[in-house]
């Protein structure tokens, strides 16, 4: 691999975060998840948060750290549960819980503020919007979403979203926009609804509709802009650095491991969403487990996973033939795979959607903002 990356890039042997998953179980049935077991309820023991929680140590001790809690819903493991697997990492991490907030009541935000917990809502705007997140009798889980997040305010809880967009297209933007900010959210990230998984829906969607929908939403974030808005803000922030020569500096020159640790201490390495997942040709995609082989010599060990190695070079491929790698750093090893059935290939419906349309959105808006000022 040394000839590959002529020494550019890698993956980085101490990883900024961990995802943890403390059961599979979800409450609801959303049309685009992609989780595989999210039906059973297998729990994470505490002994493997006790074997992460020993290994991120001295990276807790000397930085920020952080320790997601996330995949199935987090709440359905129990608050009794969730606090024993919190218990081994003291209080030199910080705990976040992405969660569908259906389960939040008062009980829930007495442990959020005992544990200091950092809480991010899925929820994909207004009502109307919100047709594929259902329980699994098929009925609407809106009410009780907000229910939930009514509750974080009444606590006095900040909370972040996260909203999924199946068809993003011109006119929509700005209701979404103004939705999260009435919501009262302090971040809000936008994900294009992804093939992978278990939802083998097809993420085409048409250029110019999506480029429109990016740039919309830059010009309804401009308007008032009191919300950190995920996306566009790191495509504002490389823009400023290609116009002020510092744009490399962007791109680390290691790639964050983002070691997914699986409730039963199977380790995932780049990509949550290969967790659970079997292939007959890169097994199980798991790079070790912590129960049997220190998370460190794991992460030391990474590209001895066959899929790894193909996915460097698969970064290494659009690193040379696209022009917009220097904003993503290639594209995600778990869109490559859902979408390609390999590692080695390049652009995704993924980056055009999230990537290149969100960049050409913000710029679009750019180019639009400065005629009429004109």
């Amino acid at each position: 691999m040394a000839d590959t990356w002529s020494g550019m890039r890698g993956i980085a042997a101490q990883p900024g975060y961990v995802v943890m998953q403390p059961t599979t179980l979800c409450n609801l049935a959303c049309g685009y998840c992609y989780l595989p077991f999210r039906r059973e309820n297998r729990k994470m023991p505490v002994a493997v948060a006790e074997a992460v929680a020993a290994e991120v140590a001295d990276l807790a001790r000397t930085g920020r750290f952080s320790v997601v809690w996330h995949g199935g819903e987090p709440l359905a493991a129990g608050a009794t549960h969730l606090a024993a697997l919190f218990a081994p990492f003291g209080g030199d991490v910080e705990h976040h819980v992405q969660t569908n907030a259906t389960l939040i009541d008062d009980a829930w935000c007495e442990f959020f503020a005992e544990h200091d917990v950092r809480v991010s809502v899925s929820v994909d705007g207004p009502r109307e919007r919100n047709g594929e997140r259902v329980d699994r009798g098929g009925k609407p889980a809106y009410d009780l979403i907000t229910k939930g997040i009514r509750t974080l305010q009444r606590h006095g809880i900040p909370f972040s979203t996260l909203c999924v967009v199946s068809d993003p297209r011109p006119g929509m933007a700005t209701e979404l926009y103004e939705f999260f900010l009435g919501l009262g959210c302090e971040v809000l990230g936008i994900n294009v609804e992804e093939q992978e998984g278990v939802n083998l829906r097809l993420n085409q969607h048409d250029p110019a509709a999506v480029s429109a929908f990016w740039a919309e939403l830059v010009a309804a974030w401009r308007k008032a802009p009191s919300i950190h808005l995920r996306e566009v803000e790191w495509t504002l922030r490389y823009a400023a650095a290609v116009l002020d020569g510092t744009a490399d500096a962007l791109l680390p020159r290691q790639l964050d491991p983002i070691p997914t640790i699986a409730y039963d201490g199977s380790v995932v390495l780049l990509s949550p969403e290969l967790a659970g997942f079997h292939d007959l040709r890169y097994g199980d995609f798991t790079s070790g487990n912590v129960l049997t082989t220190p998370l460190r010599r794991i992460l030391v060990e990474a590209t001895s996973t066959p899929w790894i190695s193909e996915f460097l070079n698969g970064v290494e491929a659009c690193r040379t033939s696209c022009p917009y790698f220097g904003f993503c750093g290639g594209a995600h090893a778990a869109n490559r795979y859902f979408e390609h059935g390999r590692f080695d290939g390049t652009e995704t419906n993924h980056c055009r959607n999230s990537k290149i349309r969100l960049l050409e959105g913000v710029l679009d808006h750019a180019r639009d903002h400065e005629a009429t000022a004109v």
